[in-house]
């Protein structure tokens, strides 16, 4: 390969801690899990100095929701590169305006307007601004245990670790329980400029919300002049058998952000959707929001064959056939493993193994590694592991990493002493 293993695993390590992070570097070689990505293929990943194959059961989130090196999105980007480069983020763009228009053809609602970024982080952040500078008001409410992104107003609106360490929180931002309708009717008032939510928070341990409960918010949010704002980042484009998770509870937000998995896992892209009434915040200054990369032109084409991909019809219906595999092939598992599975929590393809302590998380992602798949636990719930597979995996490779987190689930608990 002309990339990929050129240096010994010894001196790729080396290099990245010396370069890159010790810190990181020195963590997963005391877990044993010092994995270098090589090569990679559909739901496939190999290490760059070994034979170590890994079913990519994390995709970082949904980045690669259509697997590794989806031949599809490599066609395009090939070709993209031929006319196109990342174009002048202060002028009119043909390629965002065609992939913004088509997103307002598939968001709920009325959503119709976009403005794009790199990353999540960066989109949610505008998603507050724009709240806030739309209302004129200040306070943020977000769900304790959530994750938005490590950067500016979506680090605020996340959980209390990521943001400690570097000083106390901006004013104005306010957190309750997921789930939670009596406590957010407690804390939304006059004042609140956005409420924001995933809709499945993955680093706390996927828990599903009740079937009214983005009803409730939508309501609550009418009620007091507030902006729903939901986080598709982890959820969108097809990851829980509908096009938006959102989708499954029936309510329009008037803000909704998406991320990871629009870059095909190729090409970094990121979007911050509202409806019409917003974009008039910018017509005072058209210039008040920028990112240089954001929307780059060469990458626009990648995400517009991402949301023709996973807006067929057929690739929905594909993902709620393997949805089901799952939760038959969890169901027949469980009772082997009641001392340690106590829960499974499922939206699609966005699944969560619950068990019985916060030990159990860490040393199932390193079983899980030991038998081939690439899982992590969620970080603000380490009770509970995610299991996150491409959406473009087959039956076959649906019941083999249902076998191997089996076999998992016994290795973990002959650790844990808990047989």
């Amino acid at each position: 390969m002309k990339y990929c293993g050129k240096d010994s695993k010894d001196a790729i390590i080396s290099r990245f801690s010396n370069h890159v992070s010790s810190g990181k570097a020195d963590f997963l070689k005391s877990v044993g899990i010092d994995f270098v990505f090589g090569r990679r293929q559909g739901p496939y990943v190999w290490d760059a100095t070994t034979s170590k194959q890994l079913i990519n059961c994390h995709c970082n989130g949904g980045v690669f929701n259509l697997g590794h090196a989806h031949p599809g999105i490599i066609s395009v980007l090939r070709d993209s590169l031929e006319e196109l480069d990342i174009g002048n983020h202060h002028l009119i763009s043909e390629q965002r305006g065609i992939l913004a228009q088509r997103l307002s053809e598939l968001l709920p609602g009325d959503i119709s307007y976009t403005v794009f970024g790199v990353g999540g982080g960066e989109a949610i952040d505008l998603a507050i601004k724009l709240a806030r500078g739309y209302t004129g008001r200040t306070k943020v409410i977000s769900a304790s245990g959530g994750y938005h992104g490590h950067t500016g107003y979506a680090l605020a609106a996340g959980d209390e670790q990521y943001r400690k360490p570097f000083g106390p929180r901006p004013e104005g931002f306010v957190q309750i329980p997921f789930n939670d309708a009596y406590c957010l009717e407690k804390a939304i008032d006059e004042t609140t400029a956005a409420v924001i939510f995933e809709t499945i928070p993955a680093t706390y341990g996927m828990p599903i919300p009740h079937r009214d409960f983005y009803s409730f918010v939508r309501e609550l949010c009418s009620h007091n002049g507030a902006q729903m704002i939901i986080d598709e980042v982890q959820t969108g484009l097809g990851r829980t058998g509908k096009l938006w998770g959102i989708e499954h509870f029936g309510v329009v937000p008037d803000i909704m952000v998406i991320g990871k998995g629009l870059s095909g896992g190729i090409y970094p892209m990121s979007a911050t959707c509202f409806r019409p009434e917003l974009e008039t915040f910018f017509h005072d200054n058209p210039f008040i929001h920028i990112s240089t990369f954001g929307g780059a032109e060469v990458g626009c084409p990648v995400a517009l064959k991402v949301i023709e991909i996973s807006s067929s019809p057929d690739f929905l219906e594909h993902v709620r056939k393997l949805a089901q595999i799952f939760a038959e092939g969890f169901a027949e598992i469980k009772d082997r493993h009641k001392e340690i599975l106590v829960g499974f929590r499922q939206l699609g393809l966005m699944m969560g193994l619950e068990m019985v302590n916060e030990q159990c998380g860490p040393v199932m992602s390193k079983a899980c590694f030991d038998n081939g798949i690439l899982s992590v636990y969620a970080n603000n719930n380490p009770r509970v592991s995610q299991l996150l597979p491409p959406l473009i995996i087959d039956e076959e490779t649906a019941r083999e990493i249902i076998g191997k987190i089996d076999n998992s689930l016994d290795e973990t608990k002959r650790f844990l002493n808990l047989s």
